[in-house]
């Protein structure tokens, strides 16, 4: 067994070339609110839930993007709410949330 249930990496990538990257849309900010509604529904640590921070995931063009693991699906996200969803649907209940899954 893997040392945590799942792994949710967002990509939090600031390009110095001004070309398009997650940060443009305020990933780091949205990875901190995640790991913080994590924490408040006891979902972290071993066997649970790790959220982590990627460099370029190289898919910049789809907007911010994360990817849950052990599943492998992208999805890319634009508030609050959204991580919400994906949180409470595919993180919690194993559903995936096929409006915001690129």
């Amino acid at each position: 067994m893997s040392y945590f249930e799942k792994h949710v990496f967002f990509c939090t990538n600031q390009r110095e070339d001004g070309k398009a990257c997650c940060q443009d849309h305020g990933a780091q900010a949205l990875r901190d609110y995640a790991k913080q509604r994590v924490k408040a529904l006891d979902l972290r640590g071993k066997g649970k839930v790790r959220i982590n921070s990627a460099g370029c995931l190289d898919r910049c063009g789809e907007g911010p993007v994360i990817v849950v693991y052990p599943e492998g699906v992208w999805y890319t996200y634009v508030d609050k709410e959204d991580i919400d969803e994906i949180i409470e649907e595919h993180v919690v209940h194993g559903r995936v949330v096929e409006r915001l899954k690129i």
